[in-house]
């Protein structure tokens, strides 16, 4: 399974789904965890809101509620979601209203089963061409204190054509996170390599980046790893004092600001790119959690095929 080495002394509770409409509820231990929202209004599905096994939301609640209070701004940043800024010109993370951005539009309803949830996707260009596709697939478990989330990425380049993705900074595999996990509001921003704080690990390489805040008064934190079978592994990381974070191995100007140097991909018509990702969502900060020790865990564990 994609959990295995997850801990795996500690003591588990049972993942079920329940279909609520265009979303479907992830429960862990028949208490709420999050929800996979596949509704076509949005311009792509996402996992929204996150809960610490204690049950505090730790993501944001807009755009999907309005609270008072809270910091407003890209509406585009829901929960954990895939997306990139340039895909064959087309913008697959900005959602400037339909028309004007491309969609991850659904092909078939999610599939459930065991620990995982999947859909298949479609890279909708703005006038509704097919360029390629791409099947999510979300397993979850609890141990401890710990929740997981392991993610595949697969994106396929069959819609007739070669995938260029283009190197830009708006792109990867994501999370966004509420105001407390701001940098400004006192949130602590890790990466593997020992670097703290926004302005020393946005853009640079890294096997793993954790946020972590006091959140009701519980030190919480959340945490994403990069799979070392992934494309230009260590990746580099859209980590923002705003408590956005990305993985994102296509931007390597863009990170850098020399431009000599180009991110950009290009997936052969007929291929396929797989991308491998944990989130960990811990109590304390990231030593208190032993992130190292998860991580390699994570690491070593074999790919599925």
């Amino acid at each position: 399974t994609f959990l295995a080495g997850a801990a795996a002394a500690a003591p588990r509770a049972k993942v079920s789904f329940v279909p609520a409409g265009a979303k479907i509820d992830v429960l862990i231990g028949g208490a709420p965890f999050t929800s996979f929202h596949f509704d076509p209004k949005w311009d792509k599905p996402f996992l929204h809101p996150l809960r610490t096994a204690s049950g505090k939301v730790i993501t944001r609640w807009f755009p999907l509620e309005d609270r008072p209070g809270e910091r407003q701004d890209h509406p585009w940043h829901r929960g954990i979601w895939w997306g990139h800024g340039d895909i064959n010109g087309e913008d697959f993370w900005r959602e400037q209203g339909r028309g004007k951005t491309a969609r991850l539009a659904l092909e078939s309803p999610p599939r459930t089963g065991g620990t995982t949830l999947s859909a298949r996707l479609a890279l909708e260009a703005r006038e509704g061409r097919k360029l390629g596709s791409v099947l999510e697939e979300f397993s979850f478990d609890q141990a401890g204190a710990n929740r997981f989330i392991d993610a595949r990425i697969t994106i396929a380049a069959d819609g007739g054509t070669a995938l260029k993705f283009g190197d830009t900074d708006d792109g990867g595999f994501a999370f966004r996170l509420s105001d407390a996990f701001q940098q400004a509001a006192g949130a602590e921003l890790r990466n593997s390599e020992g670097l703290a704080g926004t302005e020393k690990i946005w853009g640079k390489p890294a096997r793993w980046v954790d946020y972590s805040a006091v959140v009701e008064g519980e030190k919480t934190g959340v945490a994403i790893f990069d799979h070392p079978s992934n494309l230009r592994h260590p990746t580099g990381w859209h980590a923002r004092g705003y408590s956005l974070c990305a993985a994102n191995p296509f931007a390597l100007r863009s990170f850098t600001g020399d431009k000599s140097k180009d991110g950009s991909y290009t997936l052969p018509a007929g291929g396929r790119l797989v991308f491998r990702y944990r989130v960990v969502i811990h109590p304390g900060d990231a030593r208190q959690a032993g992130i190292e020790e998860l991580y390699r865990q994570f690491g070593s564990a074999t790919a599925p095929a």
